[in-house]
This record gives C-alpha cells, structure tokens and sequence, in this order.
C-alpha cells in the first residue's frame, strides 16, 4: 500500500517554476480585484481618497503581474539546473507591501462604516 499523503518526487519534477509563477499572478489579480472592489465602493460612497488608494493597489497589483510575467524565464533557468531561487527582498517587500495595504483597507472599511 503506497503513503497517497507523500507524493513520488519524482511526478513533481519541472513543475516548481510554473507553480512560483502562477502564485505571483494569483497574488497580482488578487491586489487587483481588491483595489478595483476598493475603488468603486468608496468612489460609491463619496470618499475620494480612498478610491485614489483602491486605484493604486489596482495598478500597483498590474505591475505586479508585469513583474512576474517578466522574471518568469529566470525562474525558470535556475530551476532547470537546480540552483536555489531566491529573491527575498522582493518577497518582503511584497509581502509587507500586501499586509499594510489590506490592513489599511480593512481599517478604512471599518471606520467608514460606522
């Protein structure tokens, strides 16, 4: 009887790139529907200010996934050949970039509510 919970390692060969980079892009589309939800909501309930920060997260959740549609062949280069792949400045800082963003959005959503 085989474990089903530890797949063969070796089904998984090749795929690690395309998983980081559809991950980059759930996380893009992600930023961009949460901006453009943003946006129109307050830009509803007349508040200015918050639907120009919905409009950033929206654009900056474009670059984003420019961003990672651009940096997806050297992903993919060193994973081929087994090297590590790690960028952890740009994980940080999209990381942080995406905590402050939506724990601003919940605060203002809270506020504005009531």
């Amino acid at each position: 009887m085989t474990d089903q919970a530890h797949p063969d390692e070796g089904d998984l060969d090749g795929l690690q790139h395309e998983r980081t980079a559809l991950a980059w892009e759930r996380t893009a589309i992600a930023l961009m529907v949460a901006g453009i939800l943003l946006a129109r909501f307050t830009a509803k309930d007349g508040h200015p200010a918050l639907s120009a920060i919905g409009l950033g997260v929206t654009v900056f959740g474009g670059a984003v996934l420019v961003w990672a549609g651009a940096h997806y062949e050297a992903l993919h280069g060193p994973l081929r050949d087994d090297d590590p792949v790690v960028h952890p400045t740009a994980t940080r800082t999209i990381g942080i970039v995406t905590v402050l963003v939506s724990a601003s959005a919940l605060a203002f959503g809270v506020i504005f509510a009531f």
